[in-house]
């Protein structure tokens, strides 16, 4: 009886030890798919931002989103009439996308994205993350658009 119960303790040590070598695997092998993958990400990120900005404008029928890119690689989005402006930065050496909407309330806080990497059916990708969540470039960027230009995020 005391020979099963060693051998089942030595079990689960080993398999916990296994689980913990294959999560420790999978974190570098999805940090390392990060770093190689950011730039990729950053472009997805400036498409989205300028594909929206189009399809505003084309709606509006005037260009009432401004979008310019600075000196370093940074967006700067203006809206006609208003005095804000919305920022977005990218550190690749964070992994981070920054966005700043000086038309968001005071106590509100810049939103962070976080760049991950992840396992495919074909190997690795990356994605953004806000709050340990998946983030979808499309909807947190047109939310920002919207408060930018005076509406609610919905």
């Amino acid at each position: 009886m005391s020979g099963d119960r060693t051998k089942h303790s030595a079990q689960e040590f080993l398999a916990g030890k296994l689980t913990e070598d294959f999560e420790a695997q999978e974190n570098r092998l999805n940090h390392e798919a990060a770093v190689r993958l950011c730039r990729v990400v950053w472009k997805r990120i400036a498409t989205v931002v300028l594909e929206k900005c189009k399809e505003w404008n084309q709606v509006t029928g005037e260009e009432t989103l401004v979008c310019k890119e600075t000196l370093l690689g940074d967006l700067r989005i203006r809206c006609a009439g208003r005095p804000h402006q919305l920022s977005i930065h990218f550190d690749p050496g964070k992994l981070l996308i920054t966005l700043k909407n000086t038309a968001r309330a005071e106590h509100e806080k810049d939103i962070v994205l976080h760049i991950e990497g992840y396992a495919t059916e074909n190997g690795r990708d990356a994605q953004v993350v806000h709050n340990g969540l998946v983030a979808s470039p499309d909807i947190v960027i047109l939310g920002e658009l919207r408060v930018l230009a005076g509406m609610t995020r919905q």
